[in-house]
Parts: C-alpha cells; sequence; structure tokens
C-alpha cells in the first residue's frame, strides 16, 4: 500500500502514501491518531477530530532537547542551534503552537510521563472502540 522511505538529514520519513489510500486506510479505522505540532491550527482538520490533545512540554525541555538532538546528530555548532532558536523557532512556537492549546480539549504537562493523563486516553480510546463496536 505505502512505502516507507529512510529518515532523511533532518530526521523525518516519508511515508510516500497517495491521498487516497491515506484515505482508504482512514475509512477502515476504528481510530485514527494524527499528530504534529501545527495540527490544532487548521480548523478544517479540528473538525474531524473527536477529541485534540496538546501535549505540553516545558520550554527548557524543549531548548535543550534541540540542542543534543542537533549538536549531536546534525553536527551544527551550540552557536548556530541557538541563534535559530531564539530567532526562528522560539518566535514561531509562541506565534503558532502555543495559541493552539486552546483549541484543544485537554492539555497533558509533562507527555509521555503524566501516567494520569495516559490512563485517561486509554480509558477515552477503549470506551470509543466499545461505542463504535455497538454501533
Amino acid at each position: 500500500m505505502f512505502q516507507v522511505t529512510p529518515m532523511d538529514k533532518h530526521g523525518y520519513f516519508n511515508f510516500g502514501l497517495s491521498a487516497s489510500h491515506l484515505r482508504a486506510v482512514i475509512e477502515k479505522s476504528k481510530v485514527v491518531i494524527v499528530e504534529g505540532i501545527l495540527i490544532l491550527q487548521d480548523p478544517r482538520l479540528c473538525e474531524l477530530l473527536d477529541i485534540k490533545i496538546f501535549v505540553d512540554t516545558d520550554a527548557d525541555v524543549r531548548i535543550l532537547r534541540r540542542i543534543v538532538r542537533d549538536v549531536k546528530e546534525r553536527g551544527r555548532t551550540l552557536d548556530s542551534v541557538v541563534n535559530q532558536y531564539l530567532t526562528t523557532v522560539k518566535p514561531m512556537h509562541e506565534q503558532f503552537v502555543e495559541p493552539s492549546k486552546r483549541k484543544a480539549d485537554l492539555i497533558v504537562p509533562e507527555g509521555g510521563h503524566n501516567l494520569v493523563a495516559l490512563e485517561l486516553l486509554i480509558k477515552w480510546v477503549d470506551n470509543h472502540l466499545h461505542a463504535v463496536e455497538a454501533e
């Protein structure tokens, strides 16, 4: 159905999934999880989602992850990472990503380390699956 190409130099995968194949996969699925930092920016997409979740991570954790990744895995200098963060990443986060929190039904602090939120999500998906099966 689709072919996964190796990660490019920026760490991205290209799934090569055509729109018709993607539509077929979604139509056959009981649960579809869509993720991305700008997902909640598109009102058309938000209307299609049963639940909208924003996984919140502290700014200091985000910058430290970026520094480690970009310096170790991408061979960049600390100065270039800091400069890009201050001139592009941080302003764009503040302009686009941070405001999208308001569109979320659930804001999860601490990401995957928040066991209470994970349990709630697992229960919600389980209830959703049982409701779909009952239809």
